[in-house]
């Protein structure tokens, strides 16, 4: 349906002040804090984890060494979906309307839409990441005490009990990361590498990462937190996080979260010839998925 003068009544007569609700901002490409962008060229992405081998054996004296096997472990997709919206204006509201260029003014309502969309799909990975619905390549949701290694092993990223962000909790995930190991138990050195929060806890996050002393205590001790360098990142508000208590920690293991761009966002228009109406579009395509789970911490909150 196009829009025409009966959608547009008050901007087709004189004396109108002002025309608003389309100027607001928008925050800004906040996935890309969480995300590494890569570009694509097929209708969809596959990755695969490979498992290396385990510790080194003794060699006893005379004896033959010992051969070991690497394989894969498990693979993760990354399906593009084509994002697109659309809006149509007649000819006689674009020749009668007083006050403006109607095409300017909603297309750019367009690609707020189109922004807003993608901050969205991106939040939802975490938003979902302890919904046992939502499953990745090794079988398991994004946040899970159970992820399988080759080895027989788990590695969890997420709390054996869920906590809400504190210095205990952030200390002890710290901790936990420090932990991780590769497919075949061999330790792999993962560190934090930034705090991701929704808009309730950036007052939190800040008195934990930022203050010199210790948080909520009389003791005169120093921030560990901070003294240690243990999230070099900081912090970063996600305002598309749907849980207010849930917090999340991005690590420096690679291939974790990911977005793949299969077409970048465009823009077109064109006349229809019966109508004279005239349509916008714009569309892109793209995928938000998760390759390594290791890529990031998370726990749900306590309540």
């Amino acid at each position: 349906m196009a829009i025409s003068r009966a959608q547009l009544l008050k901007e087709l007569l004189p004396g109108l002040n002002a025309l608003f609700g389309l100027e607001y901002k928008r925050y800004p490409e906040e996935h890309k804090e969480i995300f590494d962008t890569e570009t694509s060229e097929r209708s969809f992405e596959e990755e695969t984890k490979l498992s290396g081998f385990g510790a080194a054996p003794v060699k006893n004296e005379g004896q033959a060494l010992s051969y070991d096997n690497a394989q894969e472990a498990w693979t993760a997709r990354y399906n593009h979906e084509t994002i697109a919206m659309g809006f149509s204006v007649t000819e006689e509201a674009m020749e009668d309307n007083l006050y403006d260029s109607l095409s300017s003014r909603y297309t750019k309502a367009l690609a707020r839409a189109m922004a807003y969309t993608k901050q969205v799909k991106a939040a939802n990975i975490l938003n979902n990441g302890f919904n046992a619905a939502f499953t990745y390549g090794d079988g398991k949701p994004l946040f899970s005490t159970t992820h399988p290694l080759v080895s027989g092993g788990t590695n969890s990223n997420t709390p054996a009990t869920a906590a809400d962000l504190n210095e205990t909790s952030l200390e002890s995930a710290v901790i936990q990361i420090a932990a991780w190991t590769d497919e075949r138990g061999l330790l792999i050195a993962a560190k934090p590498v930034k705090l991701v929060i929704p808009p309730a806890l950036m007052f939190v996050a800040t008195r934990l990462l930022e203050t010199e002393l210790r948080v909520g205590t009389t003791d005169n001790d120093v921030n560990a937190l901070k003294n240690n360098g243990s999230i070099p990142g900081g912090y970063t508000v996600n305002h598309f996080l749907t849980d207010t208590n849930a917090w999340f920690l991005t690590t420096d293991v690679p291939n974790g979260l990911k977005h793949f761009v299969r077409v970048p966002l465009a823009t077109s228009h064109d006349g229809d010839f019966d109508t004279g109406n005239i349509r916008y579009k714009a569309r892109e395509r793209y995928s938000f998925g998760v390759s390594d789970p290791l890529g990031i911490f998370g726990s749900p909150g306590s309540s």
